[in-house]
């Protein structure tokens, strides 16, 4: 029995169901049972499933080691009521399913769920996809180079390779005016920079299939980038959206315990009730923190949270919190960082007589963070994964990725110093503006191993004959400096040192080995003395 990562891609909620059910039918133990005074043949207790499959989720990377075994009881009443499994008398359709001995064996039929077909190129969604800025004809309208010369310009500055070009166009095409950007196209330049970064790193071909893009507003992106405190929150304009003083202060309250307890008296059991009236208020909320909307986005990072994909996951999980609305995104901040200061907290006293607190923390919030508008039946062991990850990385997650704004601030400087001035345009065509084309990013060629140690040491070579033939044109070294730095150049390289001096006269001038006097060599052993002389 072998089980695989569900990769990112369209229903991956329904693969991972099909996977599930997939690896529960094929390695779960089936034996004979008497029940009533009768046998039943290839069936199981429930019981030995709950033992079975929670030892699975637990195994299995799509889920982790947080799933609960009262999580494996809620997935077996799933199957339960989807015909994945029966009772021994075939009866299935509802939920009435304990962790007990009752008998259960598996359906004849398949109860794998089928998986939509994508529609056609040709029948895409009814919604047209939003023209990116870098399709618009007329503000990226490149000048007319020749392709070889692009070819060979690598790892040129882009404002000198402009400056370059711009020398050997005709008087007429540098006249051209160019429209300065607004703010619609600064805006789809946050929009496109950051889902193109989020597209490489889930490597998918599109994000199509995992992102409506009628949902990724580019105010949202800007205003949780920009807009932070000094601990890197997010800021709102409008307060009506935040949290309430109430929650806040009990939030506070958990977060510092027991340095903070604001101004209500304590009492036994009242970081238990501060508890409940947190939770209960995230649960009040009209929706997940996530959103609806980006529910099938998060889905799908779940397929890089892998322990050897980590620093993947934490940056696809980055870019993706940014496209929330920044209430949203408030909200998420405060309740990870609550969670963590709670779970790593040793003076808290336990806040559930059975549930430790990491584990708590987990459970309570997966569903007020990441849920579907329709019922899916992966939803809670999903969101436990998530939850756990965010919790554990979240200082990371929901900071603002600094290189990501300098990439889209500096491309925004650069095309705003592009620009022409209106006013020494003397010849202008207004319905065909011609604006500065993107900058072209180049990247180095790999090379082999072979060849990198090759470079490496013929570089190195010839730094060394630089220095060398430094020390002995340099005219404001004195002599006696001069003698004592080419000494130990001679020791330290004496292959260079040989190839720039190669006479044997120079050689035998340096060379200041110690000789054995002639007299010592003449010197004879005395014979030994022995009685019998």
């Amino acid at each position: 029995m072998s089980s695989h990562v569900i990769s990112p891609g369209p229903y991956r909620a329904t693969k991972l169901w099909n996977e599930v059910t997939r690896l529960f039918r094929a390695g779960m133990p089936l034996r004979k049972h008497r029940q009533n005074f009768r046998h039943y043949a290839s069936c199981f207790t429930a019981s030995a499933a709950v033992d079975w499959l929670h030892q699975l989720l637990c195994n299995n990377s799509n889920f982790g080691p947080d799933v609960t075994r009262q999580q494996t009881v809620q997935l077996l009443k799933k199957f339960l009521k989807n015909h994945v499994i029966e009772d021994v008398k075939g009866r299935w359709g509802t939920e009435d399913l304990e962790d007990n001995n009752v008998l259960y064996r598996f359906p004849s039929t398949s109860p794998l769920k089928p998986i939509p077909c994508s529609a056609p190129a040709s029948e895409s969604r009814s919604i047209k996809k939003r023209p990116s800025f870098k399709d618009k004809e007329g503000f990226f309208r490149f000048r007319s180079t020749r392709r070889q010369e692009k070819e060979t310009q690598e790892n040129v500055d882009p404002a000198l390779r402009i400056q370059q070009e711009g020398d050997n166009q005709p008087e007429e095409e540098q006249q051209k005016q160019r429209r300065e950007l607004t703010v619609e196209d600064e805006q789809e330049i946050w929009r496109d920079i950051t889902l193109t970064h989020l597209q490489r790193i889930l490597d998918v071909p599109s994000l199509d299939e995992v992102l409506d893009h009628r949902y990724v507003n580019p105010q949202n992106i800007i205003h949780n980038m920009t807009n932070v405190n000094k601990h890197g929150v997010v800021t709102l304009d409008d307060k009506t959206n935040d949290l309430p003083d109430w929650v806040l202060s009990a939030m506070r309250s958990l977060a510092n315990w027991p340095k903070y307890n604001g101004t209500q008296q304590s009492y036994p059991g009242f970081e238990r009730d501060v508890f409940k009236t947190v939770s209960d208020y995230f649960y009040s909320l009209p929706q997940p923190l996530l959103t609806y909307e980006l529910y099938e986005l998060f889905i799908n990072v779940l397929g890089v949270l892998q322990p050897q994909c980590e620093r993947v996951a934490i940056e696809a999980l980055q870019l993706c919190t940014l496209l929330l609305p920044p209430a949203s995104r408030r909200k998420l901040q405060l309740l990870m960082r609550m969670a963590s200061r709670i779970s790593q907290n040793v003076d808290m006293p336990r806040l559930h007589p059975a549930i430790g607190t990491r584990t708590l923390m987990v459970h309570t919030f997966s569903g007020c963070v990441l849920g579907s508008a329709e019922e899916c039946d992966l939803d809670e062991l999903l969101a436990t994964r998530l939850v756990s990850f965010l919790m554990d990385h979240q200082q990371s997650i929901l900071s603002v990725p600094e290189y990501l704004l300098g990439a889209i601030s500096d491309h925004i400087q650069y095309l705003r110093t592009s620009q022409v001035p209106i006013d020494s345009v003397s010849k202008t065509d207004k319905s065909d503006p011609v604006c500065p084309p993107l900058p072209v990013y180049t990247f180095c060629h790999q090379i082999s191993g072979a060849e990198f140690e090759q470079q490496k040491l013929e570089s190195s070579q010839k730094a060394m004959e630089e220095l060398l033939e430094i020390l002995v044109t340099n005219q404001n070294i004195s002599e006696k400096d001069r003698r004592k730095k080419l000494k130990q150049f001679q020791k330290q390289y004496p292959d260079i040192y040989r190839q720039r001096f190669p006479s044997p006269d120079r050689e035998s001038k340096t060379d200041n080995k110690p000789k054995i006097k002639p007299p010592l060599l003449n010197i004879r052993k005395t014979k030994a003395f022995s009685i019998r002389n």
